[in-house]
């Protein structure tokens, strides 16, 4: 028996669980809001952490949704709301105080990514029901997300030199560009494994432990490694 099967009968607790998935996309957007202002005031730090609450959330929402049988179109438009915010302008206004002002470089790249991050969420609310979940056509704004912020964690000092100049609209354009891209990134939305309790607690152990010696790192090479899946697959495909 489901969750969701659990649950018919009682309707108060069908209300409540229907408003879980809501509760945390509306947590998703307040972490990302938060992000923006904390990067307003050249707190990039604690602007990258709130990211990171962010795509949590963001990653439970759906989950939860599906775990209580409370999807709807309703959730779906909030959920792209939210991460707009969370993971196209909070990330933008983190790169823009960090790497461009810096260096008196305009705001054009940061909104390159907002506007990518903008399509690419209204094309997948258009075209979510063609595909079956297995895949995302373009990279998922909160990998993109975590491509930029992770470099900015990276480094939390604004960077400096002409290489740096290049570096930070590069990474914005280049994740910008990744999101409208029609490359397919694989989807773990719909995974349903069932490991073993041994090997859930190794992998528990060894991730816990690379978050707390060396987030930083550990949030780059994820974010970046998805990041290239993408085009890697395509091309062993191709090729």
């Amino acid at each position: 028996m489901s969750f969701a099967e659990s649950l018919e009968g009682r309707p108060g607790l069908q209300r409540g669980a229907a408003q879980l998935p809501s509760i945390f996309t509306i947590g998703n957007l307040f972490f990302g809001f938060a992000a923006v202002i904390r990067a307003l005031h050249h707190d990039v730090d604690t602007a990258v952490e709130l990211i990171v609450v962010a795509g949590i959330l963001d990653a439970l929402d759906g989950r939860i949704a599906r775990l209580t049988g409370s999807c709807s179109a309703f959730g779906a438009e909030l959920d792209s709301l939210a991460d707009l915010v969370s993971f196209g302008l909070a990330p933008a206004v983190i790169a823009y105080q960090w790497g461009l002002v810096p260096h008196g470089q305009p705001f054009l790249a940061a909104f390159a990514f907002v506007l990518a991050a903008a399509v690419r969420l209204a094309r997948f609310n258009v075209h979510s029901h063609e595909t079956d979940g297995s895949f995302f056509a373009g990279l998922p704004s909160p990998a993109a997300a975590g491509m930029v912020v992770s470099v900015v964690a990276l480094h939390p000092a604004s960077p400096v030199g002409d290489a740096a100049a290049v570096l930070v609209p590069g990474v914005l354009l280049l994740a910008g560009a990744l999101m409208v891209s029609p490359i397919r990134y694989a989807s773990f939305k719909r995974v349903n494994l069932r490991p073993r309790p041994s090997q859930v607690a190794i992998v528990a152990v060894v991730a816990l432990a690379l978050i707390a010696l060396e987030p930083a790192a550990t949030l780059l090479v994820v974010a970046w490694g998805y990041a290239a899946s993408g085009p890697v697959r395509a091309l062993t495909r191709r090729f």
